[in-house]
């Protein structure tokens, strides 16, 4: 029987990979590395890099699709289950944990493991309040939700959008470090989920984007640059990230442009450029991506 495979924070991963504007691309673009952009314009372009990710989270319909293919079946071992809320107790390792726990919920939800997920929710709960963000938490409907299988969409609706707008109050609040930490940590836990995952079932759609994830990469290493050198916790972070960068140096991500095509949206027909993209990247590049995220992940829980 398959299992339903709408995992949220894989789609947090993987859904900006296909949301770029591709207004301005020739018929055959190679991305960038991050380095290209001018450092003064990086917080302003990560927000842009972010904004996008987060609108096409909501409808991730092309990894949901692959995932179901893969038919994966749920696994306790990959969640973040060592932290202690209790223990955070600066805002850098509360708000990285945020990222981390709102990534392995999602997973829960999706596999519909409620009881787990109402045991993340009250850390998440914690650590929110403990930054000053729990007002954009309704947790008792997302805890009704979360026991009410039939809701689940809704469920998701309201994760997603609670995490949203926790982005924009800390930009907004001028609080954007702790904005990057929870994004970074989110990503990094669903970094993770991915390559455990490809290395039990090595899909060749699921490992081009963990390939594509390199682009994602650059956006947070730009989102995380302008507080790099803010204090140790934060030095040591975009190490890590510059670490991760490394080992995705050397693959090449293509796009190619395809044909307009026409689309449904919001009752009406708009035109939707489509575009196709190549991801070189060798079984020896893969593994080092696995076991180094793998390595920056254990600590960041350990730590926490």
């Amino acid at each position: 029987m398959k299992v339903r495979f709408l995992i949220l924070m894989l789609a947090m991963l993987f859904a900006g990979f296909s949301c770029r504007n591709s207004a301005n691309k020739a018929d055959e673009f190679v991305f960038p590395e991050s380095d290209t952009v001018p450092a003064g314009e990086a917080e302003k372009l990560s927000s842009e890099a972010i904004a996008e990710i987060s609108k096409n989270i909501s409808s991730p319909v092309e990894i949901a699709n692959l995932l179901q293919l893969l038919e994966v079946p749920y696994s306790p071992e990959y969640l973040a289950s060592s932290i202690d809320a209790n223990k955070q107790t600066t805002a850098f390792d509360k708000a990285l944990t945020l990222g981390i726990l709102g990534a392995d919920l999602g997973y829960l939800n999706m596999y519909e493991k409620t009881g787990s997920s109402v045991d993340i929710l009250s850390s998440i709960r914690k650590l929110a309040e403990g930054i000053r963000v729990g007002q954009y938490f309704d947790f008792e409907t997302i805890k009704r939700l979360s026991l009410n299988k039939s809701n689940l969409d809704s469920l998701l609706f309201l994760s997603i959008d609670s995490y949203t707008q926790i982005d924009q109050y800390l930009r907004d609040d001028n609080r954007g470090q702790l904005s990057a930490l929870m994004i970074i940590g989110v990503w990094t836990e669903a970094q993770y989920l991915a390559t455990q995952v490809v290395k039990r079932y090595p899909d060749q759609m699921l490992k081009d984007r963990i390939g594509e994830q390199k682009i994602i990469l650059n956006d947070l290493i730009m989102l995380a640059n302008p507080y790099c050198s803010r204090d140790p916790e934060f030095i040591a972070l975009c190490k890590d990230l510059q670490k991760i960068k490394e080992k995705y140096r050397d693959i090449r991500i293509t796009y190619t442009l395809g044909e307009p095509v026409s689309v449904e949206k919001d009752g009406g027909l708009v035109i939707e450029q489509t575009e196709t993209s190549v991801v070189e990247m060798t079984d020896e590049q893969l593994s080092a991506i696995i076991d180094v995220t793998k390595e920056i992940r254990d600590r960041l829980i350990l730590n926490n």
